[in-house]
């Protein structure tokens, strides 16, 4: 699963939001993304890829269909 741009800025805005207001310190993040390395090398992998990727699909589904409004 490749992930665009806008995904990634969406998730860098909620890590600073995060950080700003909910009183994420660094090292939490830190040990996160540490944490998801470690995790894409698993053979969990392809299942979390798989779940995402349907998740992502539901949503644009939910979207495109005009029941977002």
């Amino acid at each position: 699963m490749t992930v665009s741009v806008p995904v990634l800025t969406l998730m860098a805005i909620a890590v600073y939001v995060a950080y700003r207001h909910m009183g994420l310190r660094v090292w939490h993040a830190l040990a996160c993304l540490v944490f998801g390395f470690l995790l894409a090398s698993t053979s969990a992998a392809s299942e979390i890829t798989s779940v995402l990727t349907a998740l992502a699909h539901e949503i644009q589904g939910f979207l495109t269909n005009g029941q977002g409004r």
